[in-house]
């Protein structure tokens, strides 16, 4: 058997829990009497379950390969490959759309980007139901594979603190080395995450529910708001009917997307234990502060103008809504509150879309479902920054051991800024092919940020008017496709995937 399909057993995995998750839609869309979409649904899910079993017991026995770059690769085909299975029930669904669209749809889910090129009104309750699935199931994946792929390989943000080069296997002596079964390791990543996911999921499903929103609309949102997908059936939490005390909820829920200390510390550069200690966690607090305090004090300013600087309860709203909206992009959630246009509306100032995007490239903590460079880089980059500046006033000084290892200071900062150098490189290269097909250069721009950040709200939030990726040609939607896949494996991993050890028996 050719050593490429030894990758195939995990794409199978894949296949087989796709083709479970189908009959979800199908039993929610036959409770609403909706025959069509269950039989979508339903028929996709046998003739998926069928196919996986049959080629399952053709591979039966053959052997497993253990090098963990092809575990990589096997995860690169399922991005690729997977959602054109899970597109097969929605376009079917649907009926008034092209297979391309529901490809990109799914997509756009499975990456946990939540750009969508429907209306809400547009689809039905199963097809809502299906989007936001898919997309739970992409965070899901996501933390897995994190634990189980990209930490042994030391990718994904676990470069920067790790001794190993980035796409190889633990250093010898490494703390964290792992040369056990591939096969073992996943199975104990999927019985520390899912039950921790899911009870997560279910708790915001409940408090969401206690809070005045509709069961069927607070599910979607919990799952969205867990794997950071910003998927809604009603355009969002603005929308919805849990009004403030929903948000206040999701933001708690948020933070789970600042650090990965809520199921690993294998990567922590704090050497104290505590999650206050945690870097991520504590600049992801910051910037939610600072930021919206910042944006405040802009409009507070402005407000002078028209009268209002004297309503507290119009000020208080404004600024949560700029905390809350702050966080949201900040995970590369993308879910806009409420008051986030109330500060707008109290001050007379648009608030620039390049502060959401700034965000969104920013990102999360490393090895949780947000996108983006990382905190954990970016704040590499700062305490690397802080040092050179310390040895401009004291040459000889000595650096102290504080938070971070040496590794972490030197080859750890030199890896963050080649990868932020990278991310550079790829939205420029992004930007230039968009505008072959068509794109003026501030929608590709856009776009650009979005797909590769996995934000995709920001195509209607980061201009002035709403992006329609409906409206653009084919060849767009394909390459917005394959940034989205680019940007959630992280161009670091694509370069590990090409070294030729991956060829090696």
């Amino acid at each position: 058997m050719p050593r490429f399909l030894l990758s195939l057993p995990l794409i199978l995995l894949f296949t087989g829990i796709a083709s479970l998750a189908m009959l979800v839609p199908a039993g929610y869309a036959l409770k609403l009497n909706d025959h069509h979409d269950a039989r979508a649904f339903l028929y996709a899910a046998i003739i998926g379950l069928v196919l996986t079993a049959l080629v399952a017991v053709a591979l039966a026995g053959r052997e497993h390969n253990r090098n963990p770059l092809r575990q990589l690769l096997a995860l690169l085909l399922g991005y690729i490959l997977l959602p054109a299975i899970l597109a097969i029930p929605f376009h079917e669904a649907v009926r008034t759309t092209s297979f391309l669209n529901a490809y990109f749809e799914m997509v756009s889910a499975l990456t946990t980007t939540g750009a969508t090129l429907f209306d809400p009104a547009r689809l039905s309750g199963a097809e809502h139901l299906w989007r936001a699935l898919v997309g739970w199931l992409g965070g899901l994946l996501l933390w897995i594979a994190a634990s189980a792929i990209l930490a042994p390989l030391t990718l994904g943000g676990f470069e920067v603190t790790a001794v190993s080069e980035p796409g190889q296997a633990a250093a010898p002596g490494a703390a964290h080395r792992d040369q056990s079964d591939p096969r073992q390791r996943l199975a104990r990543a999927v019985a520390a995450l899912v039950p921790v996911y899911a009870m997560l999921t279910g708790a915001l499903f409940v408090l969401l529910a206690v809070a005045g929103e509709r069961p069927f609309v607070a599910l979607c949102h919990a799952m969205s708001v867990m794997a950071t997908s910003g998927i809604s059936p009603v355009g969002g939490i603005a929308r919805s009917e849990a009004g403030l005390g929903g948000e206040v909820i999701v933001f708690c829920f948020l933070l789970f997307a600042l650090s990965r200390l809520t199921f690993s510390n294998d990567t922590s550069a704090a050497r104290r234990t505590g999650l206050w200690y945690d870097p991520e966690f504590r600049m992801g607090l910051m910037i939610t502060i600072l930021v919206p305090s910042a944006l405040f004090l802009r409009h507070w300013l402005a407000s002078f103008e028209v009268g209002e600087e004297e309503d507290l309860i119009a000020a208080f709203r404004a600024f949560w809504g700029a905390v809350f909206t702050t966080l949201s992009f900040l995970t590369t959630t993308g879910f806009e509150s409420v008051d986030w246009a109330r500060a707008q509306n109290w001050s007379g100032l648009d608030t620039p879309g390049l502060i959401l995007m700034a965000l969104a490239v920013t990102g999360g903590g490393v090895a949780t479902t947000a996108g983006g460079v990382k905190l954990l880089r970016v704040f590499i980059l700062y305490l690397n920054g802080r040092r050179e500046l310390e040895k401009l006033i004291h040459p000889s000084s000595v650096g102290r051991s504080g938070l971070l290892s040496r590794r972490t200071r030197r080859e750890g900062a030199f890896i963050a800024w080649v990868f932020f150098m990278i991310f550079a490189l790829t939205v420029t290269g992004t930007v230039l092919a968009l505008s072959l097909t068509g794109v003026r250069f501030e929608p590709a721009f856009v776009l650009s940020a979005a797909m590769l950040t996995n934000t995709g709200p920001l195509v209607t939030f980061a201009t002035e008017m709403p992006i329609q990726i409906a409206q653009m040609a084919d060849s767009t939607k394909a390459l917005l496709c394959a940034a989205m896949v680019l940007g959630r494996l992280e161009v670091l991993a694509i370069v590990a995937m090409i070294t030729p050890e991956l060829w090696r028996d």
